[in-house]
């Protein structure tokens, strides 16, 4: 925004405040709508609200660090070397996340070798450890 008379600064600032703020509007709406609160009866499956809320959180995302914090005028090295650690952060996440998992069905499958607990039992027992869980007497 350093080329633009003051006016137009504020101009273009107040747009992207305004269009955060409808996004963020038709956010909060999706999520009540989904969710039945203000249509009764009306509900969306809870994958399409969830790729819905990312989407519209990425749109806003893009925003203020494109505008606020004026990545949209800084060399592309820079913008690289800001958004590369990002996506690499996103996918540790979803890795970890997938590794969690595996390492909790791996211990299901432990306990009922081991102690011969019903699978109902197991699916019960999953996420909550007590001080009979490792042992193998």
């Amino acid at each position: 925004m350093g080329h633009l008379t003051y006016e137009e600064s504020k101009s273009k600032a107040l747009r992207i405040i305004i269009i955060l703020g409808v996004i963020t509007i038709v956010e909060v709406l999706f999520a009540l709508l989904g969710k039945g609160y203000l249509i009764s009866g009306v509900e969306f499956p809870i994958s399409i609200m969830a790729i819905a809320m990312i989407v519209m959180s990425l749109v806003k995302a893009y925003f203020i660090v494109y505008e606020f914090m004026h990545m949209k005028y800084e060399v592309p090295g820079l913008v690289k070397s800001v958004l590369l650690p990002t996506l690499l952060l996103v996918w540790a996440i979803i890795a970890f996340f997938y590794e969690g998992n595996g390492w909790n069905k791996s211990r299901a499958n432990l306990i009922k070798k081991y102690k011969g607990i019903e699978d109902t039992q197991v699916e019960k027992s999953i996420g909550y450890i007590d001080a009979e869980t490792y042992k193998l007497d």
